[in-house]
C-alpha cells in the first residue's frame, strides 16, 4: 500500500465532513457578521438583562424568538440568562420558513458554521432519531437553504449558546412546519426518549404574532402565552386556533413556530417539565425601527420542573366573574330584542382561554334554561355569551325568554374541568363530581349542582340515565355504560333586589 494512501483517505474524509458543514446564511442580516462585533453585541444584550428571575424548578426547555437582533435579541437574552454550564447536546427546534416539512427536518451531519466558531452536529443522536421514527425524522439539509433564502430560526440562536455554554456541546437542528398536532406529539415523544439520561437542553425558536398593529399583537400574544403556561400541548394548539378564528386585523399567525413549540412542549413534559414561566415579552410595533401597524411578537419562556403543576382550570377573580355574569345578562337582554351574540377577544387574556362552560338560568328558584358543553370549543368569553343565548332561547325544554322576563332571571356560570372516565359508580363523589353517562349513542350530563336536589347517589344516577340520556334508569349499573366525572368552578349573581 502506498504511504500516501492513508493521508489521501484522511483528506477525503475531511473534505466530506467539510462539505456537510453549513455556512452561516444570515450573518450580516439578522446579526453582525464580524466576529468581534457579534461577540460584543451578544455580550451587551446579555449584560442589559437584570439578574435572571429565579425559576420555580430546574430548566428543561426554553422558548426564545428568532428575529433580527435589533428587534428580538433583548427578549432572547432574558431567556439565555437562565442558561449556563455544560451540556452534551442542545436541540434547537425552529420554524421551516421556506420549506414544507411534513415532520421534522434534521441537519444530521457536519456542523453549523458561525462567525464565533464551528458548532458540530450530534450525528449519533440524529441517526438514532431517524432510525427510531423514519416517517417523521428525516435528514433534509436542503430544507435549510433554498438558493438565496437561508433558514434563520436555528442559526440565530447559536451565538447566544456559544456565549453561554462551556465548550464541548453538540447541536441537533430540527425545523418543522406541519399543521398536524399529532405529528408534533410523535416528534416530541420520540425526541424525549432519545434524550432521556443525557444532559440536554431543548430550545424552541419561535416568534409570535405576524403582522397586526402593536395593540392587537399585545392582546393576542398575552392570550396565547397564558394558554402556554399550563404546558398542555392540545390546549395550546386549540387556543391558537380559536384566537385565529377571530380574524383580528393583520393577524395571520399567532406563533410562527407553533409546530416546533408544541413538539418541544411534548418532549419537555415527558422529561419532567410541568409549567411554563414567561420571562419577558415585547413586540416590534413599539420599536422606533418598525412600522407599528405591522408588528411581530417576541417572548422568552422557560419550561421547568417545579414539582407543582399549574391547575388545569381557569382561575378567576371577583372582577372577572362579575364581567362574565354581566356579559351573560347583556347577551340575553340583547337576544330578547333580536340581537345575536358576537364573538370577540377581551382585553383580559384569561377570558380568551378555551373553556368548557354551562350557563344556567333560573326564575324565582326554578330552572329556566341550561345549555353548555363538556369540551372547550370556544374562548371563555365567547362560550359564556353563546351558551347564555342558547339557554335563554334554544333550550327546547322551555319557551324562549321574553324581553319582559329577562330582567328577572338569575344567572349562574359553570366552568368545567376535563371529563375523566371512571370504572364504576364507586368513584363518583356526591356533591363533588358532575357526571356524564353514555351508551349506544345516547348520553346525558348532570352538573354537580344537581346533587342539591338529588343527594342520594343511586337516585342521582338513575335520574341522569332516564331524564337526560333517555336510557333505562338502572343502566348506570351495567359495565357497558360509560361513566365519566368532572368538577366545576361555579359562580352566580347575588340575589336580585
Amino acid at each position: 500500500m502506498s504511504k500516501s494512501l492513508p493521508f489521501l483517505m484522511i483528506w477525503a474524509a475531511a473534505c466530506a465532513a467539510a462539505a456537510a458543514d453549513r455556512p452561516a446564511g444570515v450573518a450580516g442580516m439578522f446579526y453582525p457578521a464580524d466576529p468581534v462585533e457579534l461577540s460584543q453585541s451578544v455580550d451587551a444584550f446579555l449584560s442589559q438583562v437584570p439578574a435572571p428571575a429565579k425559576l420555580p424548578g430546574p430548566l428543561v426547555a426554553l422558548i426564545v424568538p428568532h428575529a433580527g437582533y435589533d428587534f428580538s435579541a433583548p427578549v432572547a437574552a432574558t431567556g439565555y440568562r437562565q442558561v449556563s454550564g455544560s451540556y452534551d447536546t442542545v436541540v434547537v427546534m425552529g420554524t421551516a420558513h421556506y420549506a414544507m416539512v411534513d415532520g421534522a427536518a434534521l441537519y444530521a451531519r457536519g456542523a453549523f458554521l458561525t462567525p464565533l466558531g464551528r458548532v458540530p452536529i450530534d450525528e449519533r443522536l440524529a441517526a438514532r432519531l431517524i432510525k427510531a421514527d423514519p416517517a417523521d425524522f428525516r435528514d433534509e439539509p436542503a430544507a435549510y437553504d433554498h438558493g438565496d433564502r437561508h433558514e434563520h430560526s436555528v442559526e440565530v440562536q447559536l451565538p447566544f449558546l456559544i456565549k453561554r455554554l462551556k465548550p464541548g456541546w453538540k447541536l441537533l437542528p430540527i425545523i418543522m412546519s406541519t399543521e398536524d398536532p399529532a405529528v408534533c406529539a410523535r416528534v416530541g415523544k420520540v425526541l424525549a426518549e432519545a434524550l432521556r439520561g443525557r444532559k440536554a437542553l431543548i430550545i424552541a425558536s419561535s416568534d409570535l404574532s405576524h403582522y397586526p398593529p402593536a395593540a392587537v399583537a399585545d392582546l393576542v400574544d398575552h392570550s396565547t402565552l397564558k394558554a402556554l403556561e399550563r404546558l398542555d400541548p392540545d390546549y395550546f394548539w386549540l387556543a391558537n386556533r380559536l384566537i385565529l378564528d377571530h380574524h383580528m386585523p393583520g393577524e395571520s399567525v399567532t406563533w410562527c413556530g407553533q409546530a416546533a413549540v408544541t413538539a418541544a412542549m411534548v418532549a419537555a413534559r415527558a422529561l419532567g417539565a410541568d409549567r411554563g414561566v414567561v420571562l419577558s415579552y415585547a413586540n416590534s410595533g413599539y420599536s422606533p425601527l418598525a412600522d407599528p401597524g405591522r408588528s411581530v411578537g417576541y417572548a422568552a419562556v422557560a419550561m421547568v420542573n417545579s414539582g407543582r403543576p399549574l391547575d388545569a382550570g381557569i382561575s378567576l377573580d371577583e372582577k372577572q366573574k362579575h364581567a362574565l355574569l354581566a356579559l351573560a345578562r347583556a347577551t340575553v337582554a340583547d337576544g330578547a330584542k333580536g340581537k345575536q351574540p358576537e364573538a370577540r377577544l377581551m382585553d383580559d387574556p384569561s377570558l380568551n382561554l378555551p373553556a368548557a362552560v354551562f350557563v344556567t338560568l333560573t326564575e324565582r328558584g326554578r330552572l329556566r334554561g341550561c345549555v353548555g358543553t363538556t369540551e372547550p370549543h370556544a374562548t371563555l368569553r365567547d362560550a359564556v355569551s353563546a351558551y347564555a343565548y342558547a339557554a335563554a332561547f334554544q333550550d327546547q325544554r322551555f319557551s324562549p325568554v321574553s324581553a319582559a322576563e329577562a330582567p328577572g332571571l338569575h344567572f349562574e356560570i359553570s366552568i368545567l374541568s376535563a371529563a375523566k372516565r371512571v370504572s364504576d359508580a364507586k368513584a363518583i363523589v356526591p356533591k363533588g363530581h358532575g357526571v356524564i353517562v353514555s351508551r349506544d349513542g345516547h348520553s346525558g350530563l348532570f352538573l354537580p349542582q344537581v346533587w342539591e336536589q338529588i343527594p342520594d347517589k343511586d337516585a342521582f344516577l338513575s335520574e341522569l340515565c332516564a331524564q337526560k340520556a333517555g336510557l333505562p334508569r338502572d343502566c348506570w349499573k351495567d359495565p357497558k355504560t360509560a361513566l365519566s366525572v368532572f368538577t366545576v368552578a361555579a359562580f352566580e349573581e347575588g340575589p336580585l333586589p
